[in-house]
């Protein structure tokens, strides 16, 4: 069951769905919006086991500021023993990953739905 969503900044609004953190990303995540980000991503990561999905669909622009975002969240949930999803249908984003091998590390599912219903999480295969 999904629980309503409630935006926490202009670029970010986090909902839970079957035990996991769901974080809606919106707009353009560069240099600026990854400043305000950090620090709420870090919140949710911080707890031991952590459950979180990054949802990108609603990214209009995506740039380095936001790979080094997705590394980061990627780390922490590994350090931390949890679970770590990524969603994106974006084309130029999927290519950024595939180029930079994220792609590899952090598989992208084309929904929520497609991401919880994966059998393992990244950080269960690496």
């Amino acid at each position: 069951m999904t629980s309503d969503s409630a935006p926490c900044t202009r670029h970010l609004r986090i909902h839970h769905d079957r035990g996991h953190a769901v974080l809606e990303l919106h707009g353009e995540i560069d240099l600026l919006a990854t400043t305000e980000l950090t620090p709420l991503l870090d919140a949710v990561t911080s707890d031991p086991a952590p459950r979180v999905v990054i949802d990108l669909r609603c990214v209009e622009f995506f740039d380095c500021s936001g790979l080094r975002l997705l590394y980061r969240a990627r780390r922490r949930v590994e350090e931390r023993g949890g679970r770590l999803h990524l969603v994106c249908t974006h084309p130029l984003t999927l290519r950024m990953f595939r180029l930079t091998g994220l792609s590899r590390i952090l598989p992208p599912s084309a929904s929520v739905e497609e991401a919880l219903s994966r059998p393992k999480a990244v950080s269960d295969l690496t």
